[in-house]
């Protein structure tokens, strides 16, 4: 703008003396020449900013659109966040519309260029222009110029102030969801689906290798154990794997199996006892294994009653610990590759692990349901156990309904 309004004073002052010289041509189309790059560098900062307002724009556009799938969501989250009260608020100004009006204000400043620019190409030479007329373009360029400069720092404002309140926006939506989420857990947590965490069974209703639990907590590492747990199969033959424990290096780690017409064996470090327990009736019955790695003895016990005992079953080998612990499935690797064979088929509760072996009595008073006694290693809660593939959990039959199942 320096240069342009000093070449106009030089031009200005060559017309104020009647009988001064016309200036040279060379001059004239200097004139011509800056002007018109002058009014090029304004038209191109018009695109800028109209650039610039559409990306603005666009984006405020995504952000409203977001905020408003964020306020259009279930009416529960409105009615439990805030008993009623919007908490996602509203924006006080339409961030569309004050982008709109910008736009339009930048359209016709471009086309008051675009107007100016046609007129400087109609004329033979700017500086052939009466002095009147420079002098009335030269104010329309000011005050072309200082609207422009106006409206880039109304936009400068508006985008500030709606960066300040998308932000405010944004923070209480984040609220809001925080709340939700910290409610949700609390119900996760607080809350079962049951009347008593531990009054569900899980159901494996087909014999697949996709149905399965499995328990959450791992072992420690374990020199002595009991296994306790109500089992209804009437599968055959077998009914396949109530449970599994696998580590690394180790998938058969302890597992307990019936398959195929094999009696049911309890394996420990992949070494074998056959128990002789009758299970595939259909029936409610109530299992217990012990083992210690003192000489790697063993009991198996069936609805209280002890009906066999062993050694020598991986002595001196203790559980190791970190594993994955599997509800009706037999693992291979661990954690998976199961195979439909060997799958369980029917409903378990009650499951719980001991780490030590359980006196008689005590199992004899857990059988005929005189005591409630949970696991100290696994416990059989509802927030401790996953089920997949289509396995269920079910309010389970009382303890007393279980017994006259027998």
């Amino acid at each position: 703008w320096t240069g342009l309004l000093v070449a106009s004073s030089a031009g200005a002052g060559g017309f104020g003396s009647p009988g001064s010289a016309r200036p040279s041509s060379p001059s004239r189309l200097q004139l011509e020449e800056e002007l018109k790059a002058t009014v090029l560098q304004l038209r191109e900062t018009v695109v800028q900013q109209k650039e610039t307002i559409g990306s603005q724009r666009d984006a405020i556009r995504e952000l409203t659109a977001k905020l408003s799938r964020c306020e259009s969501g279930p009416d529960g989250w409105r009615k439990g966040l805030a008993k009623g009260k919007d908490t996602m608020g509203d924006l006080p100004r339409d961030p569309a519309h004050i982008i709109d009006q910008l736009s339009r204000t930048m359209q016709a400043l471009k086309d008051r260029l675009e107007s100016l620019e046609h007129q400087l190409r109609a004329n033979v030479s700017y500086a052939a222009l009466p002095h009147e007329l420079r002098e009335m373009l030269q104010r329309r360029l000011g005050d072309l110029e200082r609207q422009l400069l106006s409206k880039v720092a109304e936009l400068e404002d508006e985008k500030f102030l709606l960066h300040n309140e998308t932000s405010a926006h944004r923070q209480k939506t984040e609220t809001a969801l925080n709340a939700l989420l910290e409610r949700v857990s609390e119900l996760e947590k607080g809350n079962s689906a049951f009347k008593s965490p531990d009054e569900f069974k899980v159901s494996l209703p087909l014999r697949t290798n996709y149905l399965y639990g499995k328990i959450k907590k791992t072992l420690p590492e374990l020199y002595a154990l009991t296994v306790c747990l109500w089992l209804r199969s009437s599968a055959s033959p077998g009914i396949g794997t109530p449970f599994s424990y696998a580590v690394p290096g180790q998938a058969n780690e302890i597992v307990l199996i019936e398959w195929g017409n094999n009696p049911i064996e309890l394996l420990i470090n992949d070494k074998v006892a056959q128990l002789p327990l009758f299970i595939s009736d259909g029936k409610w019955h109530h299992i217990c294994v012990t083992w210690t790695t003192r000489d790697g003895m063993w009991e198996a016990f069936q609805d209280g009653e002890k009906l066999g005992t062993g050694e020598n079953l991986a002595p001196w080998h203790p559980i190791k610990p970190g594993g994955v612990l599997i509800l009706g499935q037999e693992q291979d690797t661990v954690g998976g590759r199961f195979d439909a064979t060997q799958a369980f088929v029917g409903e378990m509760s009650q499951f719980n692990i001991w780490d030590r072996v359980l006196k008689a009595e005590d199992i004899v008073n857990i059988a005929n349901c005189s005591t409630n006694m949970p696991g100290n290693i696994i416990p059989w809660v509802d927030n401790n156990v996953d089920v997949f593939g289509g396995a269920t959990k079910w309010p389970v039959e009382t303890c007393e309904e279980r017994l006259l199942d027998l």
